[in-house]
């Protein structure tokens, strides 16, 4: 005969699993959207020019990925903390590369 407490204590297992697992799905999706950026990043290492991409995107990029971060903080959300640090540190990157050789063509 099961315990009394085996129906409470399965739905507490099965809720930590879910738990487990939406943790893991969003590191998981905050991963592959994150390095969609990484190919953009060494295109305009490699060819030493941001002409293509625009400043504004970047810089709003860059406010939005911020903010995003911040409020990963606050509420203390491990995926949307990881997600929002590289994206915001491949924008930072960009922004430094854009700077960097097109604001050289301007100098």
């Amino acid at each position: 005969m099961a315990p009394a407490n085996w129906r409470t204590e399965n739905c507490k297992n099965l809720k930590y699993a879910i738990m487990e697992f939406t943790e893991i799905l969003g590191l998981t999706a905050g991963t592959i959207t994150s390095i969609t950026f990484l190919p953009q990043v060494v295109q305009v290492y490699k060819t030493k020019s941001a002409k293509d991409i625009s400043l504004s995107m970047v810089l709003l990029l860059t406010l939005g990925v911020a903010m995003w971060l911040a409020y990963g903080i606050l509420i203390l959300n491990a995926a949307i903390i990881y997600t929002n640090a590289m994206v915001l540190a491949m924008a930072i990157i960009l922004l430094y590369f854009k700077w960097k050789f097109d604001g050289a063509d301007q100098r």
